[in-house]
């Protein structure tokens, strides 16, 4: 009985720990010397030591960042607009797959993949995604050398909302087929580790209906790439919302800001999803709540910038934030 007593009080100390921990730890604003452009619907992603920021509505020049430095320097602008992606490195360039061009509220899938090599400066044109797979708004991941497509939405953001799981082999150029998602979702990224993609966040946009940012996708994915099966009746996303990014932070999946009808201001909420336990936690919330843009992680610590304060398309910010990972050890 004794012995009982002892772990339940060492496990509630535990607990506490682990949330005094989660508090203690804050993302910090930055001021860097030149701050990056308002975009709406961009992407960020790391790569070689510094944080990229990419597309968003209009045509805006791809901004780099250097911690280092602490300064947002801009880049090539890309050859058409590209909106609602999720940006990934890939074998020395940044990926763009599955995103959208053109205006509200019939956005349309972009044809083609697209790279960024930021050591030329360069856009590249890739290849075709089949034509009966395209669409925006979806997952991104890459794992094993091949990019995996997850849901998105076919007709902007007014129809189209789809439960599609490709995956691309840029080895050979091939296209296949993975069985579908259990849920439609679109306006979400997807976090692939431990040889499993997740999907959690986003929604259904149903414009047509006059459902745009109405129909939330509270249910969390898991796609076994092992197996070839998706998993579902995982724990829900404690605050669902969509236009969130995804990070991999040890054995956890965090999602990261959003909008929902919940609340006029964008989501600050940071939540942690272990694969270890499969349960979610509560983490330091952002300063400011966006939505419509990205993260990345660079030199131990998660980066955001730009994106929405507000349900919809304004304000868009400036703003730079980040939160070093030594304060989320408890996630490790």
């Amino acid at each position: 009985m004794n012995s009982l007593k002892h772990l339940a009080v060492v496990m509630f100390g535990l607990i506490i720990s682990q949330h005094a921990t989660a508090q203690s730890a804050a993302w910090e604003t930055l001021s860097p010397a030149r701050h990056c452009l308002p975009r709406d619907e961009a992407a960020m992603t790391a790569l070689d030591g510094k944080i990229y920021l990419l597309g968003g509505r209009g045509i805006q020049p791809v901004e780099a960042y250097d911690p280092q430095a602490n300064i947002w320097q801009p880049l090539s602008p890309p050859p058409l607009e590209l909106h609602h992606f999720q940006a990934v490195p890939f074998a020395g360039r940044i990926l763009v797959a599955g995103a959208m061009t053109g205006k509200y509220p019939h956005e349309q899938p972009v044809t083609n993949i697209w790279f960024f090599d930021p050591a030329k400066n360069l856009w590249e044109q890739g290849p075709e995604i089949p034509a009966d797979r395209r669409r925006g708004g979806g997952g991104v991941v890459v794992s094993d050398g091949k990019v995996y497509f997850i849901c998105g939405i076919t007709n902007g953001h007014w129809n189209g909302f789809v439960p599609w799981c490709d995956v691309w082999n840029p080895a050979n150029n091939q296209w296949t087929k993975l069985p579908n998602a259990p849920h439609a979702r679109d306006h979400f990224q997807a976090a692939c580790m431990d040889g499993k993609i997740v999907a959690a966040g986003g929604r259904t946009t149903y414009g047509e209906k006059n459902k745009v940012f109405d129909l939330l996708v509270a249910e969390t994915d898991i796609f076994d790439l092992a197996s070839g099966q998706w998993e579902t009746n995982h724990p829900k996303l404690p605050t669902p919302r969509a236009g969130c990014s995804a990070e991999v932070v040890g054995h956890s999946v965090l999602v990261i800001g959003g909008e929902s009808m919940a609340q006029t201001n964008a989501h600050s909420e940071v939540e942690a999803l272990s694969l270890r336990t499969l349960t979610w936690q509560t983490l330091p919330p952002l300063n400011q709540g966006r939505h419509g843009t990205g993260s990345a992680i660079l030199d131990g610590a998660i980066y955001t910038a730009s994106g929405v304060g507000n349900r919809g398309g304004k304000p868009m910010l400036d703003s730079t934030e980040r939160l070093n990972l030594s304060s989320l050890k408890f996630l490790q």
